[in-house]
């Protein structure tokens, strides 16, 4: 049973990617579950012209599992991957200096200029309901426009425009609560319930020795989610990153559905991502 008396959730995983890479191309894909993932069948695969391309696992510096294409022949890319029966994976552990090194800025979230706005938002509140107030302030006053944002977007320059897609709420989440003092990071998930279905990025808070995980965007229960990837911003967490060459992406699919049946979410309620 998970902490809230439902039963144990089975998530069902897909995800396809199709892109035109450039001779000698080398990508990392970010789209596997974490190794903290209970899985009962999981696949990866990968076709360069409908031919079978070498595929490289390995873990990056924040343990996440990461998928490697090198030196491809130019042509077409096909990429799947699949998991099925994905159980619940106990809390994230609290490693040590978690509490120092998730208060610093990052790439896209640039801490120290959101100090005054993160004692405003928060005021006196501290803990629980500090975090409280920043995700309801970021869900009050940002517009979840489609298309609005670009990958040069940061923090501040949402903070500005009011408006973005999860990518953005994630990095003003974070940038808020670390501002706050409180340790924040950012995390990719599949997200069964979310609509359009996307890969979607939240935010795990620091809170009383635990991390939970918070979604400004409201958009996907988040006892549904299942982690892909943890950093510190969007620049840690991306699906496809281009290690050198060319990529262009032509398509994209992900399917992220849940048995015996989607969580009731309440928003109110401390939540760790399992």
């Amino acid at each position: 049973m998970s902490q809230t008396g439902r039963v144990d959730q089975q998530r069902h995983l897909y995800a396809r990617l199709g892109a035109r890479v450039a001779e000698g191309t080398s990508v990392a894909l970010l789209i596997a579950v974490s190794a903290s993932t209970p899985v009962g069948e999981e696949r990866f695969e990968a076709r360069l012209n409908g031919e079978d391309v070498p595929v490289e696992e390995t873990t990056d510096p924040f343990g996440n599992r990461l998928h490697i294409l090198r030196d491809l022949p130019a042509g077409d890319l096909d990429v799947e991957y699949e998991a099925q029966r994905a159980g619940q994976a106990a809390p994230a552990p609290v490693e040590a200096g978690d509490d120092a090194v998730y208060l610093r800025p990052s790439r896209y979230c640039e801490v120290d200029k959101f100090a005054a706005p993160a004692a405003e938002i928060v005021g006196g509140r501290e803990g629980q309901a500090a975090v409280d107030a920043v995700v309801a302030w970021v869900y009050e006053h940002l517009s979840y426009v489609p298309g609005s944002s670009t990958i040069t977007d940061s923090a501040r320059s949402t903070w500005l425009s009011r408006k973005g897609v999860c990518r953005d709420y994630a990095h003003v989440t974070a940038t808020l609560l670390r501002a706050a003092g409180i340790p924040a990071r950012c995390v990719s998930v599949y997200a069964p319930g979310l609509s359009p279905m996307d890969f979607h990025l939240v935010v795990e808070a620091l809170v009383d020795g635990a991390w939970q995980v918070v979604d400004a965007t409201h958009m996907a229960p988040r006892e549904s989610m299942v982690r892909i990837a943890t950093g510190f911003d969007a620049a840690d967490t991306a699906f496809s990153t281009t290690l050198h060459g060319d990529l262009r992406l032509t398509s994209l699919r992900v399917l992220a559905t849940v048995d015996p049946e989607l969580p009731r979410e309440v928003w109110a309620q401390a939540v760790p991502l399992r």
